[in-house]
């Protein structure tokens, strides 16, 4: 079978079926609007559901076929010196990499709108000190490209994106739909993350950078305050289906199935994000009471919000970091790991300290609770 060559449809495509479309629209944003006001309820979401934005991290780089999971990425950040094989090693790197990637978006979205240079320089940081480093990051590739089985020919490839001298142009144009008014936002979305996918701007983490634009969109629009919307989970669960759905736009001009996947997997997701952040509220709300009555100490709190923060930790990484005097920080690491709330994944032995892992987050964030 001859590869699937890019799409000459114009962006926005004049092909929408708005009759199938709009049954699916307003339940995507209700599902948006209830999670969004979710977080609003929740004190310092960025401290209290950051080990989702590292399981988005995990999921993300999974689909493009990394094999490390959540709890070894939280594991080697609390222990550098464990021991992995190389390729563990190399996929953790990816996926701490994704996460800094969308931290240092999110940060310079408060200057700068989200762009071609927001994205270019965003792609040097996905891929500083990684596989694909040595492949120009931040930079549009300048040879043409295939996507197949590793190794094999063009003539065996699945899809075959434009060729590099149309990028400028397609990518121009990609960021000035990016910039217009749109007939409905998560549409638009759906749109701008399909045509991404099929440019290929760059000779690798086109998939990794084109998921990330989905919150960094939904902050750029002022939909969200912050990047807190995880949608890897529902891409990873359907990967054949998402797959497809993005090739069937270029194979057979079927932009109206892609956006019917997408708002699909947007409210799904949106669904799923709503009961982990409300399963860790809940939890979070349940611990205040229980660690500030185990402790009696004025600094219980604080304590709580860093293991909330950081899942799995030495337990100098602790007292190292916490604020709070350190006969205190002994104190009520003691106490939280004696009565249940933390778990020791590694004994201390010699000069090499305890690590402790909060594991009823940690199964929230995973999707085992």
């Amino acid at each position: 079978m001859a590869p699937v060559q890019f799409h000459n449809d114009p962006l926005p495509p004049d092909t929408l079926n708005w009759e199938k479309l709009i049954p699916l629209i307003g339940p995507a944003h209700a599902a948006l609007a209830r999670y969004i006001g979710t977080l609003n309820g929740i004190p310092n979401p960025d401290v209290l559901l950051s080990p989702l934005i590292t399981q988005e991290a995990t999921l993300s780089s999974k689909i493009e076929g990394t094999q490390a999971t959540m709890g070894e990425v939280l594991e080697y950040e609390a222990d550098e010196d464990v021991v992995l094989d190389s390729e563990k090693r190399k996929d953790i790197d990816e996926i701490l990499n994704y996460r800094k990637a969308l931290r240092y978006a999110t940060a310079e979205l408060s200057r700068l709108p989200l762009s071609q240079r927001l994205l270019r320089d965003t792609h040097s940081v996905l891929m500083q000190g990684v596989r694909g480093q040595n492949k120009d990051p931040g930079n549009y590739r300048k040879v043409s490209n295939w996507i197949g089985p590793k190794g094999r020919p063009i003539e065996e490839a699945r899809f075959v994106p434009p060729s590099s001298n149309r990028i400028p142009d397609l990518m121009s144009a990609w960021e000035k739909f990016l910039h217009s008014d749109f007939d409905d936002v998560l549409v638009q979305l759906a749109i701008l993350h399909v045509e991404f996918e099929a440019i290929h701007p760059f000779l690798d983490g086109n998939g990794r950078l084109g998921r990330l634009l989905v919150p960094l969109f939904l902050v750029s629009k002022g939909i969200m305050s912050n990047p807190n919307f995880y949608i890897s989970s529902m891409l990873e669960a359907n990967r054949d289906a998402y797959y497809d759905s993005l090739l069937s736009v270029s194979r057979d001009g079927d932009w109206t199935n892609w956006c019917c996947f997408f708002l699909k997997t947007m409210t799904e997701q949106a669904q799923e994000n709503e009961r982990k952040a409300h399963s860790i509220l809940n939890l979070y709300n349940e611990k205040k009471d229980w660690i500030s009555d185990l402790t009696h100490s004025q600094y219980a709190i604080r304590a709580l919000d860093w293991f909330f923060s950081t899942p799995i930790f030495r337990t100098t990484q602790f007292i190292r970091s916490c604020d709070i005097p350190e006969p205190t920080a002994n104190r009520i690491i003691r106490l939280v790991r004696d009565n249940g709330l933390l778990v020791e994944v590694r004994k201390s032995s010699g000069r090499r300290a305890a690590i402790l892992a909060f594991p009823q987050l940690i199964s929230i964030a995973d999707g085992r609770d």
